[in-house]
């Protein structure tokens, strides 16, 4: 009977139909990501306890601070995350996105974007992101800890209002923060 069963040509189209469309499940939504973290830890500007609206040059030196534009607290989006976002300019008039002590899960296709939209409670917020003017700054490099992202010297840091941690996949944001 199962002889009999496999050499039928619809068996066979069904069975390379299920397993190409399961592997092609596999890779569109990488299930195992739920179990697996990646923790940076990229030197901040400013330490993560200390939180001031700038660093003030040392007495006796002529070295500009470091200046935090705008900082936030990540709520949550399709997933549990937490930190802090901020931006900075850099003594030499360069600007960065710092994540500070991001806890997210990890994804398929994670990106940090900068985005021009309100930071929106719960579900009403997952998806507005790409609504507006929004700057990618690179891949998400971890789920977990310290990060810095370099904004392009074209990105002018007050277009922007929040940061999300954005999934292109599926265009939802796993969690985003108000640059306030």
């Amino acid at each position: 009977m199962v002889r009999r069963l496999f050499s039928q040509p619809l068996t066979w189209i069904v069975t390379a139909l299920f397993v190409f469309g399961g592997a092609g499940a596999l890779y569109w939504f990488q299930p195992w990501r739920l179990f697996t973290d990646t923790t940076v830890t990229d030197s901040l500007s400013i330490e993560a306890s200390a939180l001031p609206r700038s660093r003030a040059s040392s007495p006796g030196t002529s070295t500009p601070a470091v200046t935090v534009l705008g900082q936030g607290t990540f709520v949550t989006h399709e997933h549990d995350t937490t930190g802090t976002a901020r931006l900075v300019r850099n003594p030499d008039g360069s600007h960065q996105l710092e994540l500070v002590g991001l806890t997210t899960s990890d994804g398929p296709d994670l990106r940090v974007w900068l985005s021009d939209q309100p930071v929106r409670p719960d579900a009403g917020g997952w998806r507005v992101f790409d609504d507006g003017v929004y700057a990618e700054l690179g891949r998400l490099k971890g789920n977990r800890g310290d990060q810095v992202y370099r904004l392009r010297a074209d990105i002018d840091p007050s277009d922007f209002r929040s940061v999300s941690i954005w999934c292109k996949r599926f265009s939802v944001s796993f969690g985003a923060a108000t640059l306030q």
